[in-house]
């Protein structure tokens, strides 16, 4: 579960050729979803995670919920919380009670949903458009994206992306064989939130065990 989470809802790619070659085309639909996200106040979205294996079978599913406001975000998903307000990373785990705390660090973020949702494509990543496709009843543009680093476990992600803008869902492959299909719903732009969701309240979790990481 901890390395569903480390995707954090959800993608993303071997560096062949410098960002001005990228495809035109993905890069402008790209830019459409930074510039969207980046209007808005905060945002508040649903979104499941299906776990296939090598078989082609959905192995395990996880539904949850996920907060932004600026570069801070949180994520509710099965029993536990990620909480992060730009500097300290908390990961709670219900069945423990126990949270980990880590400071933030934007460059060991597989896919946050700060990075999801914004311009982080340019430098981590190689993409191009491939098409459209039906999700759901929607027609989205596709977009592939392979990681710059060699080093990750991601191998390919795809987002899909609909006509306003909006990432709905995509797929990750991992280089061990397993495949992530994800899915975005109930978008919620401005949606109210405070900044103390993202942030890790102790009274609010009585007993809680801290593992601090820093």
């Amino acid at each position: 579960m901890k390395k569903i989470l480390s995707l954090s809802i959800v993608a993303v790619m071997a560096l062949v050729q410098p960002v001005m070659a990228q495809d035109a085309k993905a890069k402008s639909i790209l830019e459409a979803v930074s510039k969207k996200v980046n209007s808005l106040k905060s945002l508040k979205a649903n979104f499941a995670l299906h776990l296939t294996g090598n078989g082609g079978k959905v192995k395990e599913t996880k539904k949850g919920t996920f907060y932004m406001k600026g570069p801070k975000y949180r994520v509710e998903i099965a029993g536990q919380e990620i909480m992060c307000d730009n500097k300290t990373v908390w990961t709670y785990m219900k069945a423990t009670n126990e949270v980990q705390v880590s400071n933030y660090n934007a460059n060991e973020q597989t896919l946050s949903p700060t990075k999801l949702f914004t311009n982080f494509y340019d430098k981590e990543y190689t993409y191009k458009y491939i098409g459209t496709r039906k999700v759901g009843s929607k027609t989205c543009d596709i977009i592939e994206m392979t990681p710059n680093n060699k080093g990750k476990q991601l191998s390919k992600v795809e987002l899909a992306i609909d006509n306003t803008s909006t990432i709905v869902g995509g797929n990750v492959w991992e280089k061990n064989g397993n495949m992530y299909k994800y899915e975005v719903s109930g978008f919620t732009p401005n949606a109210t939130v405070n900044d103390g969701m993202f942030a890790f309240d102790k009274k609010k979790y009585p007993g809680v065990e801290v593992v601090d990481l820093r």
